[in-house]
């Protein structure tokens, strides 16, 4: 089975559907560092990354941003002193899509020394 770091984003339909509860269960052990939220009813992937400092925070929340725009998809940054915490979830579907599990599995990635 290949890794959701060595997957892909595909393009999304507006009327694409989530991911089953099933689906999120299998596919969370694989990013099992994020947690799932739910905000404004719809279920994100959620993680915080800690760093020594901001200047760490935003050479991450760089890293991310470019992962983004290469795979199209892009998260929820926010960048403070220390941290940046990245949010995945597929707008068009106002939820969670495979996309934003690969996209977690790859922001992982992005973290590794």
């Amino acid at each position: 089975m290949e890794s959701l770091t060595q997957m892909k984003c595909v393009a999304c339909r507006k009327d694409a559907p989530t991911v089953t509860d099933a689906e999120i269960a299998e596919l969370h052990r694989q990013v099992s560092d994020w947690e799932i939220v739910e905000l404004d009813g719809i279920k994100r992937l959620r993680r915080v990354f800690v760093f020594a400092d901001f200047a760490q925070a935003l050479h991450f929340t760089n890293k991310v941003g470019e992962l983004a725009e290469e795979e199209g998809h892009h998260p929820a940054l926010l960048t403070e002193w220390g941290r940046t915490t990245v949010t995945w979830w597929t707008h068009k579907i106002k939820g969670l899509h495979h996309n934003d599990f690969v996209m977690a599995a790859k922001t992982d990635e992005l973290n590794q020394p």
